[in-house]
């Protein structure tokens, strides 16, 4: 049986497929703050200025590509029962090919129903633009992300992937944002832990970091988990 591969990412595994992150920006997109077009309030103020935000990060994310990281963690399927969760609400991990990715703060490619929250539906590419007066089988809609303000409904399956590891690792991420952070307190005593950044946080002792982009990070980590 294969040894379970729990891997978190963070914005970092997506920013050499070229797409932006609020913190990279400075917090803010397009001269708009972070709370105005990613809270629960700032939707509750001007939807309008939500869905238009959003749509532009759907067209941003249609002329991306998976990165090598991306298609390094596929390639670790030959090895491994690998399981991703994700911060990043694009599908670039699903494009590259990993069959199981668990996103923790939505899909930027999905809208759910803004008065039952279990109906969600993909966008199809030709058809990405949404408004606050958009229906679908005769819901209005919202963007499927997990606003500031927001419970975060993922988390406890990702806390139980991450407590089956054999191996966990984590890329891209500043280990800032919670609860997303917290989930490195969750791996059990004895299991190998990797950390993947060119700017690495602190982390707890014992924990081995790889002071790299993802896409060469991936490169290194699946050289050690071969014994290469």
């Amino acid at each position: 049986m294969k040894k379970k591969l729990v891997i978190s990412t963070g914005a970092g595994m997506s920013a050499e497929s070229g797409i932006s992150t609020f913190r990279d920006a400075g917090g803010l997109w397009e001269n708009y703050n972070v709370m105005e077009v990613a809270s629960h309030d700032g939707f509750v103020r001007n939807p309008a200025l939500i869905h238009q935000f959003y749509n532009a990060r759907r067209r941003d994310l249609l002329k991306a590509a998976p990165n090598a990281g991306h298609l390094g963690l596929v390639d670790l399927e030959k090895d491994y029962d690998v399981y991703i969760i994700t911060q990043n609400v694009d599908d670039l991990h699903e494009r590259a090919g990993s069959k199981n990715v668990l996103h923790l703060h939505g899909e930027l490619m999905k809208v759910r129903a803004l008065d039952d929250e279990s109906k969600v539906y993909t966008l199809r590419p030709e058809a990405i633009e949404t408004t606050p007066e958009t229906v679908i089988d005769g819901h209005r809609v919202r963007p499927h992300i997990v606003f500031f303000q927001e419970a975060v409904p993922n988390i406890e399956p990702a806390i139980d992937l991450v407590q089956e590891a054999d191996v966990f690792v984590v890329i891209g991420t500043s280990l800032n944002v919670y609860p997303a952070a917290g989930l490195l307190h969750y791996v059990r005593p004895g299991v190998p832990v990797y950390y993947i950044d060119p700017h690495p946080a602190a982390v707890p002792a014992g924990v081995t970091v790889i002071s790299l982009p993802a896409t060469a990070g991936v490169e290194r980590l699946a050289s050690i988990l071969r014994g290469n």
